[in-house]
Formats: C-alpha cells, sequence, structure tokens
C-alpha cells in the first residue's frame, strides 16, 4: 500500500483514536475504574488487539492470496466490535460531546480508510498466498508505534474489566434514620449526593431530587420524585430533611473571576431557595443539613482544627462563610441547621482520589511540593453514614467537621495510593508551576495543609467505618486482604477513633 493519502488517513485515525482513549478513556470518563463498562472495556481490549495485528501488517508486510482475505476479515470484525461499542457505550454512560464528535470523525475517517485499502486488498487476495516483507519509511515506525500502544491500552483494559473493584451496595448506610422519611436533596446527581440519594431510596424513605439535568438524574436509583425547582413544592408539601449539596465544582478548573463567581453565586442561589422553601412551607422540616467545606479553615500548617477553631482568610474561607451565613437563615424558622465542613471526600467515580488512578497506576504518581501538607479525607460512605447521622441526632448543630479522625500528610497519602496499587512512588510535582499557573488554586487545593478532626462527630456518638487511609483505600480499590486495623496511626491522631481531643 503505497498511497500517500491512504497513510495520512491512517495517521490521522490513528491519533484521533489515541486522544479518544487518553482524554476521554483515562482522563476524563476513568473507565478502567467504573465497574459498570466491564463490557465496554472488553470491547476496546478486543478491538485494541486487532489494531496491533493490523498495524502491523500494514507497517511491515504485504498480505496476499488467504492472508489478504483474513486481513479483510480482521477489518469487518472490527466494524462489529465498534458497533457493539456504540451500542454498550449508549446503554451503559452518557457520554460527553466532544467523545461523540471524536467517534463520528473515526467513523467517517475509517470508512474512507476502507474506499482506498479495499480495492488494494482484493487485487492482493486474487494472487497466490504469501506474506511479503515490505518497508515504507517512516510510515512503518508509525505503525510500530501504533502497535506498541495498542498492545498496552488493549491489555490495561483487558486487565481492567477484570478488576475485582465493584461498588458495594447502599444497605444499611443510613440505617441511622427513623422510620420512612421525606428529605429533599439538591445536588442529587453529584458525587455524593448520588449515593445518598442511592441509599435513602434503598432505604424505603421518600426522596425528592432537585435537579437542573433531569436525564442525568434518571441514572439515579428509582423511586424518588424528581423536581427542577423549589417552586413546583407546594406549601403543603411534607418534608422531614433537607440535604443542600448543590453547587458549582471548585476544582474542574482555574479559579477565574468566572469561575470564582459562579462558585460562590451558585452556593448563595440555591441555599437562599431552600431557606424560602422552609418559609412558606406549612410542615417546617426538622434539620438541613448544608455542605460546606474544611476551605473554612484557610492554610493552617500543622495546627489540629476542631470546630471550634477560627477560619483563615482566602478565598474559600470567603465561600464557605457566606454559604454558611445563608444557611442559618433557616433557624428564624425554628430549623436546626448542620452545616457539614467537607474533607477530601474519596471514591473512584469522582473526587480527588479518582483524578489520581490514572497517573499512579502507570506509576506516575508522587507528592505535590513538600509532601508535608496535611490532607483531611472522609471515604463516601462514611460521608453518606455521617449525613444521616446528623439529621438523625437533635442534639448535633451548627459546625460539623466532615473528616476522618486520623488526616494524613500528602506524602503518606501518595506512599498509601501506591501500595494499594502496587505501584512505585517516585515522582515528585513542584509548586512552583502550580503556583505560576493559578497561585489561589494551588495554594488553596494542592499545597494548602488543613489538619481538620471531627470532634463534634466523635463526641455525638458517630463512628467511622474507615477512619485510617489504608483501610479506606482498602475498601474503595477492592484489595480485601488489607484491613482497616493494619493500618498504622497516623501521626497520633489514632485515639480519636474513640474518644474526642
Amino acid at each position: 500500500m503505497t498511497s500517500t493519502l491512504l497513510w495520512t488517513l491512517i495517521a490521522i485515525q490513528f491519533a484521533m483514536a489515541a486522544f479518544d482513549t487518553i482524554y476521554h478513556h483515562e482522563i476524563t470518563e476513568r473507565l478502567a475504574w467504573r465497574p459498570s463498562q466491564r463490557h465496554e472495556l472488553m470491547l476496546h481490549a478486543a478491538r485494541s488487539l486487532l489494531y496491533v495485528v493490523l498495524f502491523l501488517v500494514l507497517g511491515f508486510l504485504e498480505a496476499h492470496g488467504l492472508f489478504a482475505m483474513l486481513i479483510m476479515a480482521v477489518l469487518v470484525v472490527e466494524v462489529f466490535i465498534t458497533l457493539a461499542d456504540f451500542i454498550e457505550e449508549d446503554m451503559s454512560r452518557k457520554l460527553p460531546a466532544s467523545e461523540r464528535v471524536n467517534h463520528t470523525l473515526l467513523a467517517i475517517n475509517y470508512g474512507a480508510i476502507l474506499v482506498l485499502a479495499v480495492p488494494v486488498l482484493l487485487g492482493w487476495a486474487g494472487e497466490p498466498t504469501a506474506l511479503r516483507v515490505a518497508t515504507h519509511g517512516p510510515w512503518s515506525g508509525l505503525m510500530a508505534f501504533a502497535a506498541f500502544g495498542a498492545v498496552i491500552f488493549g491489555l490495561r483494559d483487558l486487565a481492567a474489566a477484570q478488576r475485582r473493584t465493584t461498588l458495594a451496595p447502599p444497605d444499611g448506610l443510613v440505617a441511622a434514620l427513623p422510620a420512612r422519611q421525606t428529605v429533599l436533596v439538591t445536588g442529587a446527581t453529584g458525587f455524593i449526593g448520588r449515593r445518598l440519594t442511592q441509599a435513602l431510596v434503598t432505604a424505603g424513605h421518600q426522596v425528592i431530587v432537585l435537579t437542573r439535568d433531569p436525564a442525568k438524574a434518571a441514572t439515579l436509583m428509582p423511586p424518588f420524585r424528581l423536581i427542577t425547582g423549589l417552586s413546583q413544592l407546594p406549601d403543603d408539601t411534607h418534608i422531614d430533611a433537607i440535604v443542600n449539596l448543590a453547587g458549582e465544582p471548585i476544582a474542574n478548573g482555574l479559579w477565574t473571576a468566572g469561575k470564582r463567581h459562579r462558585i460562590l453565586a451558585s452556593r448563595l442561589r440555591i441555599t437562599g431557595n431552600v431557606v424560602r422553601l422552609i418559609r412558606r412551607l406549612a410542615h417546617k422540616p426538622a434539620v438541613l443539613v448544608n455542605a460546606s467545606a474544611i476551605g473554612w479553615y484557610g492554610e493552617r500548617g500543622d495546627e489540629r482544627l476542631t470546630e471550634t477553631a477560627d477560619g483563615g482568610a482566602s478565598f474559600g474561607h470567603a465561600v464557605c462563610a457566606d454559604w454558611e451565613r445563608a444557611a442559618l437563615q433557616a433557624e428564624r424558622f425554628g430549623v436546626r441547621v448542620v452545616r457539614l465542613r467537607i474533607g477530601l471526600v474519596l471514591g473512584t467515580e469522582d473526587g480527588l482520589l479518582a483524578q489520581l488512578l490514572t497517573p499512579f497506576e502507570y506509576g506516575l504518581g508522587g507528592p505535590i511540593g513538600s509532601g508535608q501538607q496535611w490532607m483531611s479525607w472522609i471515604e463516601r460512605d462514611d460521608m453518606v453514614r455521617l449525613i444521616a447521622h446528623a439529621i438523625a441526632t437533635p442534639a448535633l448543630s451548627g459546625a460539623v467537621n466532615a473528616t476522618a479522625p486520623e488526616p494524613v500528610r500528602n506524602a503518606t497519602f501518595t506512599q498509601e495510593l501506591g501500595r494499594a496499587l502496587h505501584r512505585p512512588v517516585f515522582f515528585r510535582i513542584p509548586a512552583a508551576p502550580l503556583r505560576l499557573v493559578d497561585r489561589d488554586f494551588a495554594e488553596e487545593l494542592l499545597l494548602g495543609s488543613k489538619r481538620v478532626l471531627p470532634e463534634k462527630a466523635l463526641t455525638s456518638g458517630f463512628v467511622f467505618r474507615h477512619a485510617s487511609l489504608r483501610g479506606a483505600l482498602a475498601a474503595i480499590l477492592g484489595a480485601t486482604t488489607i484491613s482497616d486495623e493494619a493500618s498504622p496511626a497516623s501521626e497520633g491522631n489514632s485515639a480519636l477513633r474513640h474518644a474526642s481531643m
């Protein structure tokens, strides 16, 4: 195959496929860590291994006779695998617009490749059966590189499809609640809200979901009542508790002026709407559990921070202070308000851990900056359990730190994650480039130190299932042979499992 046009189209196909694999499958969608995508991963693995054959033959051989017919059969099988992949994707996940566009371009380009390649293969099929060595200069080198990449990602997808990691059923996560509560949840399609809604529905509670994206909400576990605005609830609606988790994500983009405005405005808008709903309801909910964040405390070094600690000057503190102040307006109507100052929530579906899994799995993980900054974290199911505990505990109000009792330094976090994934941790991300890109974002989310302790949760009787990072990672990543008790205490904080500071 000597057509420059054909080689160019093949190179374009390889570039688009590499972009789809790295950007969509690995970085944004993280398919390898989503148990629901096992069938899709198997299809990807099979297609990649077919590509290995195609790339090597195209780059270094001419297939004549029966061999040419086999190559055409491989091309047909690839088409059927791709069609099956399209069906599986539509059934199992919502594709982002960029991935749909990329798939369309891949299909068009592949059609053009077939138009040029099939006549050549048909000509070869009429000749005596033979494999002839044929090199094509730099195009052969490109095909060798493409085959190598297809082997790596094909085997990786195959291994990921066999991964033992599964999302445990949400049974028992809201066992603290009394029988059949009606709970309004905002932010129900988010990382925490999704799991909370599933746990509430599973336990038989009535859930009202507020969302701006009904299609996304439809992926939650039914049955629940779906609304797109609080005005849809009449004044005589009976609501026992409200959990307000909605707000513009803070870690999915740099803190431009527009992003900062959306972060604050989205939280104040929905919280204000919730308070106005409470004001007009004939039957007031008993409690409003309102999200906040440990960003309230600002940069604090090694200081041990309980709920009585002062806030520190920062953008995060300003947002949390205004957000908490807005939620406290509900107290004027006799509603108990719990302000959950949430730390880094760990799970494979979203959040910090999900972003780190791919680089760490490829052996590219390591500490950020000095690695001495404290990371205050909480496992997602413990987060859901703490929300239920806050609803069910009348004596609990005000600020409550939603973090595990054993915060760890960033260096320890990276070591434990590398250990859980059985990967070395060699690389260190220097602080200077991060500060150059966005100083406030880097200082507050990546380099800042917050050693937050859940004093009020513990003294109110809440028991963490995953107090240690090692135990939490074992549960999340499926390493069931590692027990929570096997983890060493984190710098003297293990006593907090049983007693408050």
